[in-house]
């Protein structure tokens, strides 16, 4: 089913891929994070904004990739741009709500807290409800960029798709090797970008990481309470 020595010799071309499908696949993320992150924010201030936009956003995710790809060939022709923007869409369409639930998850008495303690509405915006947003959006993340990871495969329809080039190799000789090369890459891909955006959730809320600890230390000590007792028995 695989040929090593294959993988051996197209190493460039699979990492020539791989970088390409890189790139196809964080841009439309960081792109729909910029534009998620104050529509979202907008959304949840004021609310009947939010029903619009979703449905929006949810109609054009609802849209065959293929579709996007073949009406924006003739505007964008075949470059990655193409790609880029339906996976910016789907993005959109899956980080908008993420901002609002995690703008929901702000409990009202801390806002009523920063405010009473002088914060204005930026300040208390970027220094407590964003923070305490951090979870619910950062998952939301998460679940953009692994669906933008497979998603990117389909450009190789048009000759853009990264690691999906591997497939359309693959398929048009009959050849299984750089099929399960690319499945195997872009299954590592998901999974590395799932574990760093993790990492990169947990240095943003380090009070999680104290509040985890702290329930830790508090198990452990009733254990050693325990201990005695049923030693005794």
């Amino acid at each position: 089913m695989v040929r090593w020595d294959w993988i051996g010799r197209n190493s460039d071309i699979i990492t020539q891929h791989l970088n390409d499908h890189l790139v196809l696949s964080i841009v439309p993320v960081l792109l729909g994070l910029a534009v998620s992150l104050p529509v979202g924010l907008l959304c949840a201030r004021y609310r009947w904004l939010y029903a619009p936009v979703v449905g929006l956003t949810s109609v054009l995710y609802a849209i065959p990739a293929i579709a996007l790809f073949v009406v924006l060939v003739a505007f964008t022709g075949l470059t990655r741009t193409t790609v880029i923007i339906p996976l910016t869409l789907y993005t959109l369409s899956v980080l908008v709500p993420a901002v609002v639930d995690g703008m929901d998850s702000v409990p009202e008495h801390v806002r009523q807290a920063a405010t009473a303690m002088g914060f204005g509405t930026l300040r208390r915006l970027v220094q407590v409800e964003l923070p305490i947003a951090v979870p619910v959006v950062m998952a939301g993340l998460r679940v953009a960029t692994v669906s933008n990871i497979s998603l990117v495969s389909v450009g190789a329809l048009i000759g853009v798709g990264g690691l999906g080039e591997l497939f359309t190799d693959g398929f048009n000789r009959d050849f299984t090797t750089p099929i399960v090369v690319g499945i195997a890459l872009i299954i590592a891909l998901a999974l590395v970008a799932d574990v760093l955006l993790l990492l990169v959730q947990r240095l943003l809320t380090p009070w999680a990481r104290a509040g985890s600890n702290a329930r830790t230390a508090r198990r452990a000590v009733r254990a050693e309470l325990t201990e005695p007792e049923e030693a005794a028995l």
